[in-house]
């Protein structure tokens, strides 16, 4: 992230997000902003909050997308909520607080998976080690191994010496390497995963009420373990999860996770303009100004408290989003609006944009389609014509009906391609043109019937 400059983050978007400029330089201050934090002085750093953000646009113009890539390509924590799904304390919902567990649980999640693939060398050494005791028991074992009965079988001569147990070892480990014991079968004895089932009748969510219940009950039961057969192929992998799973530090990943969460955490609120209440509402509206007012310490700076441990959320970034239709970000209490103070507003789409978002960034839609095909060797491709017809009659859908940005393109290409991609395993030509004509009478029927297009489109 030290190395990333405010251009080269743009830079980065734009592969994948086409305009929006004024968005991508927005995001892209705030975030150099957070490494400037941690290079000044210690008595200011604490005292520089995050610039949070408002996104205001309608949907399928890029607004969730800018803070996924954002987070993808800096490594932060990342979460995204819907605003809408949070109700004031006290009514049936979730809990504000739930995002912020939300982001630690999959920033510890991501923790693991990075050890267990550091691990995995040795956790396969390991467990190698372990199949060869289950192949050659050694001596005092009740068991026979496959390595007695077919490697060093019994004689009258009296157990084998350490030296002939130590060469049948090796041979039998350079038979494991070489996978020619794939298909044989050994008994194993694997820790028993079943646990009682608990069930909470509560008005909340498992995970607002703090307390891991399967972590709870496994600290009271004793680990049961079961004995089961497998191939070798299979046994090892077993033995190598067990094995990685026990050289993780947990407590390490824990820590690093809540300090990775406290400092470069993104959590990106969805719908925020649907909790922004207007003056003398009643009835339904009356807990949206409880949830601004509950979200409100959350965004200020507070500790929740997670299975994990207490975390503060003073320097976690907010970006929140929303059409802003009815309600205008004014609407928020002021209190929430002093937390945001970057507003940005996201361009609309129109026929020039929706075809670059068809042919320009790195995961295009034109090439994933033509990717899929590719897979039953069938060659698809698109004249230029098709595509500006494509885009022209997206701009024309979504100003007729529902202006669903982007997203619109996704329904139209299938439409288009239905018949290419039902048919291609079974057809015998392996290239499909799609050109101007192809596009006009596949889509023109569903176009110009308003009511087709408003279902269909």
């Amino acid at each position: 992230m030290s190395n990333l400059k405010p251009s080269e983050i743009v830079k980065e978007l734009d592969k994948y997000i086409i305009g929006q400029d004024k968005a991508k330089r927005s995001v892209a201050i705030a975030l150099r902003n957070r490494w400037r934090r941690q290079q000044v002085p210690e008595e200011f750093r604490d005292e520089i909050a995050p610039k949070n953000i408002v996104l205001i646009g309608p949907t399928g113009v890029g607004k969730t997308e800018i803070s996924r890539r954002l987070s993808r390509f800096t490594d932060s924590p990342f979460t995204k909520v819907e605003a809408s799904k949070f109700t004031e304390v006290g009514y049936v919902g979730r809990d504000v607080e739930s995002m912020v567990r939300d982001l630690v649980e999959v920033t510890v999640t991501m923790g693991k998976a990075r050890e267990n693939d550091l691990v995995q060398e040795k956790a396969r050494q390991n467990a190698e080690e372990r199949m060869l005791d289950l192949l050659l028991p050694g001596p005092g074992s009740n068991e026979a191994g496959l390595g007695d009965k077919e490697h060093n079988p019994p004689s009258d001569a009296g157990p084998a010496s350490p030296d002939t147990a130590a060469s049948t070892r090796e041979k039998l480990r350079k038979l494991l390497k070489a996978g020619k014991l794939d298909d044989r079968y050994v008994d194993l004895d694997v820790s028993d995963r079943s646990m009682p089932m608990v069930e909470v009748f509560s008005n909340v969510g498992m995970e607002e009420l703090g307390i891991n219940f399967r972590d709870m009950l496994g600290g009271i039961l004793p680990k049961g373990t079961k004995r089961r057969k497998a191939k070798v192929a299979e046994a090892m992998d077993i033995l190598a999860q067990e094995e990685a799973q026990s050289l993780i530090d947990l407590d390490k990943i824990v820590r690093m996770a809540i300090e990775k969460v406290e400092q470069s955490g993104i959590i990106f609120l969805d719908e925020i303009d649907k909790i922004a209440g207007r003056n003398g509402t009643h009835g339904p509206d009356v807990s949206r100004e409880g949830v601004q007012r509950d979200l409100l310490p959350i965004v200020e700076g507070s500790t929740v408290t997670t299975k994990y441990g207490p975390v503060k959320t003073d320097h976690i970034l907010f970006i929140a989003s929303g059409a802003f239709h009815t309600a205008k970000p004014s609407d928020m209490i002021p209190e929430l609006q002093g937390r945001f103070p970057i507003r940005v507003e996201l361009d609309s789409l129109g026929q020039k944009e929706f075809y670059r978002i068809l042919t320009e960034p790195k995961n295009a839609l034109l090439l994933q389609y033509i990717e899929l095909l590719r897979t039953e060797g069938v060659d698809l491709v698109f004249e230029n014509e098709a595509v500006e017809e494509i885009a022209r009659i997206a701009e024309e859908v979504n100003d007729n009906t529902e202006n669903i940005g982007a997203r619109r393109l996704h329904t139209m290409m299938e439409c288009l391609l239905e018949d290419i991609l039902f048919e291609a395993p079974d057809t015998a030509e392996k290239k499909a043109v799609i050109d101007k004509a192809y596009v006009e009478r596949k889509l023109k029927d569903i176009k110009d019937d308003e009511d087709l297009s408003r279902y269909i489109l």
